[in-house]
């Protein structure tokens, strides 16, 4: 073997080179990498690793996996004993490492959006001041908050009570002790779990299908079919159509199947002001009179329905436009099924979205009715 060969394989050192040895894959391997960088201070870097701070400069493989990642991958974290730093992503591919496809490392950096987001969703356990989310971004608090906001829907803090409020949906539903739910979600009390979940009742009664929780409603005539409200002491918690009243109550019995239901005339008038949406945009929102909304769902169901209550009367939209407003031109689909989803109709108006041809597509209470609402609309 000649001498310029061996070099080759082990990686000679050079004035501006240096050779390597990492374990990728079960396998030792030479890299070369340059020694004109600053050296790394591990322990801040593995820091930001562990609290996935979307400001860091540099990338982190895992010698395990063979993968090298963005410091605020939402991977599962790795061990420290894994863990190798490079400044950019030609160090950790010379050292034989691949990029992650859930954070996309050879991807351009990311938007100040989407690093407040990152931020908020890597810390959804704690509290997060518009002033981290400013420091994230690189604005001022204010403008990173108008930004996220315009974008979004939603307020920060309204995204991370919505992302907390999943959390305990999902747990809840999987069976896991009211307490562990409650505090693994972030809430540091039953009572602000109450307040800040989106659940309509408290997390125990939500455990129990409802069980023990009581529900307002009415059902009253209307010219697109029976419509029947549901509201709870925190609100409009359901707005269904109906061709029959018989058939419009038994939509709200089946979500709704271990809680008590009491019949309450009063509530009528929540049906008048669910039509005024349709006869003149007004949106029930705005009307002092009457409780707020009780929307329920995930974070994207929740960017969903916001954006359709943006959609003016008289005006569709179609699902890849929206999908596109939201930023996610892939989520087509998953906009469709946020719209099949939607307990509150008229009022969270998924009627207004149609096919990319303009065709009416389907409609949770029937095409036709969506056909009448349209035609209403638009005279």
């Amino acid at each position: 073997m000649g001498e310029s060969e061996l070099r080759a394989r082990i990686g000679w050192r050079t004035k501006s080179q240096s050779a390597t040895m990492v374990f990728v894959n079960n396998k030792f391997q030479f890299a070369k990498v340059q020694n004109n960088r600053p050296a790394f201070d591990s322990e801040a870097a593995w820091q930001q690793v562990l609290s996935r701070d979307p400001s860091a400069h540099f990338f982190y493989a895992v010698a395990t996996t063979g993968v090298f990642c963005r410091p605020d991958c939402t991977s599962r974290r790795p061990l420290k004993a894994n863990v190798r730093f490079f400044h950019s992503t030609d160090e950790a591919q010379a050292a034989g490492f691949r990029p992650c496809k859930r954070c996309r490392p050879m991807t351009e950096a990311s938007r100040p959006l989407d690093r407040i987001r990152a931020y908020i969703e890597a810390h959804v356990d704690r509290p997060v001041r518009l002033a981290e989310l400013g420091r994230v971004a690189g604005l001022s608090r204010f403008t990173a908050q108008r930004l996220f906001k315009q974008a979004m829907g939603v307020s920060p803090l309204q995204y991370q009570r919505a992302l907390r409020a999943s959390s305990l949906r999902g747990a809840l539903k999987n069976g896991d002790s009211v307490t562990d739910a409650i505090y693994n979600a972030g809430f540091g009390s039953s009572s602000r779990a109450y307040e800040g979940a989106q659940l309509g009742m408290t997390p125990a009664r939500f455990a129990k299908g409802g069980k023990g929780e009581q529900i307002g409603w009415a059902t009253a005539r209307t010219p697109f079919g029976w419509v029947v409200v549901g509201s709870t002491g925190r609100g409009l918690c359901w707005l269904a159509l109906g061709s029959t009243s018989a058939e419009a109550e038994a939509s709200l019995r089946e979500e709704f199947p271990l809680a008590m239901l009491r019949r309450d005339p009063s509530l009528s008038r929540l049906v008048e002001a669910a039509l005024e949406s349709v006869r003149d945009g007004s949106d029930l929102d705005r009307n002092r009179s009457t409780p707020e909304l009780d929307l329920r769902g995930t974070v994207f169901q929740l960017r969903v329905w916001q954006a359709l209550r943006q959609i003016p009367r008289g005006e569709t939209k179609s699902y890849s436009q929206l999908a596109r407003e939201l930023g996610d031109p892939k989520s087509t689909r998953a906009v469709a099924r946020a719209c099949a989803t939607n307990r509150v109709a008229l009022v969270v108006p998924c009627h207004r979205v149609v096919g990319v041809s303009g065709s009416l597509t389907g409609y949770r209470w029937g095409v036709e009715r969506k056909r009448q609402l349209l035609d209403a609309e638009s005279r």
